[in-house]
């Protein structure tokens, strides 16, 4: 869920990638599929449910990264905090998730949130709250 104040964008992934990210900018690595894809866990999305879609890592990828960008957020001068919750599952496989920021005055990505998967093979949630005044990226 996208939340920028009361106004809040479900993220689901069922018919595309949704309004959150940039078609264009899914990097080569991500696929989209459900637990039914017959590639591995996970089975299911985190509701349980195996037909639902969700975004993974292919298995080419094991040993590299790959980015999702979202697209441009743009607070305004009463909403400038945004709170972005998302469900996650980490394999034994994986290595570490990370969650970075860019804002437009700035040229690097700033880590503002990761995890490497202690808990491994199970869906978890996790909400980040960005506070900026000028535009970013995810």
């Amino acid at each position: 869920c996208f939340n920028s104040g009361s106004s809040c964008d479900k993220c689901d992934f069922e018919t595309n990638l949704c309004k959150a990210f940039n078609e264009f900018y899914l990097h080569p690595g991500w696929i989209r599929r459900n637990g039914q894809s017959g590639i591995g866990p996970p089975y299911s999305d985190h509701n349980g449910n195996d037909s639902a879609y969700f975004l993974a890592l292919s298995s080419e990828m094991q040993s590299s990264s790959a980015t999702l960008r979202t697209n441009v957020f743009l607070p305004t001068e009463e909403e400038h905090i945004c709170q972005i919750t998302f469900h996650y599952w980490v394999s034994q496989m994986s290595g570490t998730l990370m969650v970075g920021l860019q804002k437009h005055s700035e040229d690097t990505i700033t880590n503002i949130w990761q995890d490497s998967g202690e808990l491994q093979n199970q869906w978890k949630a996790n909400t980040i709250t960005i506070n900026s005044t000028e535009k970013y990226e995810v």
